[in-house]
């Protein structure tokens, strides 16, 4: 499972430096069971301890699946999937966030769909945002992870060095350098007067911040795009009891909402998540920057992913 030990030498944008801390794993299995949020079937994940330098991985149907840009598809609409030898594994991106955010960076994350002749499986939504994933983190607890001499790893992050950027139309993400990691993220929904537009902003991680600040906030939709989302196969799990839902005209259906700016926190929650996708043999994969990100959405986040390899090549 040391396949993206590779990537470290492609991009001329990043430098691996010491976090002062070393590689941690869960201290014993987490399981949790839930609705899947476009699927609407029941799955269940079992996060295992894992050795130092392993990563994180899914386990599905016997494939292991690297949560890794790697193995990014991107046919996932509204989600981010991985996928692997015809297997695929669905919305990782708020179980992935809450990993990276809580500082596990090794384990093998098994998962069994309740359809057994299935090939694609859909990662639980339980309350559209991280929250039950901390929760479950919290009351398993975390180790230092051991590699299979026994010993502790460093743990790494990825440094930006040059600024990097990646568009689409007037959505975008940047980076540039910067000693600590620092997020503004801006979302605009001027058809929905309830939302607007949002900008939040603010220096990450702490274990306790994420937990707190990021973790809580839940996904969002526009309730006159359900019927469509749904007739598109999307979001056929989707309730108010897993999405926090905006009219156009009546404004939220389900409030009161947890943060004043909750859609824009939920938006950096998924950028954390997405990536986590850089994270290479048990290193940290949000990348030590300010980064600006504007309207951008899981695909552009993947994107800026493979920009931070050096595999754009209008980069």
């Amino acid at each position: 499972m040391t396949f993206s030990r590779s990537l470290k030498s492609l991009s001329p944008l990043i430098s691996w430096k010491s976090t002062g801390k070393f590689q941690q794993t869960v201290a014993k299995c987490i399981e949790r069971t839930g609705s899947g949020l476009h699927s609407g079937k029941q799955s269940t994940v079992r996060i295992w301890p894992e050795l130092a330098g392993k990563g994180r991985y899914f386990h599905f149907r016997s494939i292991p699946i690297p949560a890794s840009i790697l193995c990014h598809s991107p046919e996932g609409r509204l989600c981010t999937t991985l996928c692997k030898d015809g297997h695929s594994v669905r919305t990782v991106e708020h179980l992935l966030s809450a990993l990276e955010g809580m500082g596990v960076d090794n384990c093998k994350i098994e998962i069994e769909s309740s359809d057994p002749t299935d090939f694609s499986v859909e990662v639980p939504i339980f309350d559209g945002s991280a929250r039950e994933w901390v929760e479950a983190i919290r009351q398993g607890g975390l180790k230092k992870a051991i590699d299979s001499n026994n010993q502790t790893i460093e743990k790494m992050a990825p440094f930006v060095d040059a600024p990097v950027h990646v568009c689409k139309n007037d959505s975008f993400i940047a980076a540039f350098p910067w000693p600590e990691v620092n997020v503004t993220y801006g979302i605009d929904f001027k058809q929905a007067y309830a939302i607007g537009r949002q900008w939040f902003s603010s220096t990450l991680f702490s274990d306790s911040f994420y937990a707190e600040e990021i973790a809580p906030s839940r996904t969002f939709c526009i309730y006159e795009e359900v019927e469509q989302m749904r007739k598109a196969k999307l979001i056929n799990g989707g309730s108010l009891e897993n999405a926090i839902v905006c009219s156009v005209s009546r404004g939220w259906l389900n409030p009161p909402l947890r943060f004043k700016e909750e859609p824009c926190r939920h938006k950096v929650l998924d950028l954390i998540g997405d990536l986590s996708l850089f994270a290479q043999a048990g290193s940290q994969g949000f990348p030590v920057a300010h980064l600006i990100a504007y309207k951008a959405g899981h695909a552009l986040h993947a994107e800026f992913v493979r920009a931070l390899c050096g595999s754009n090549p209008d980069l």
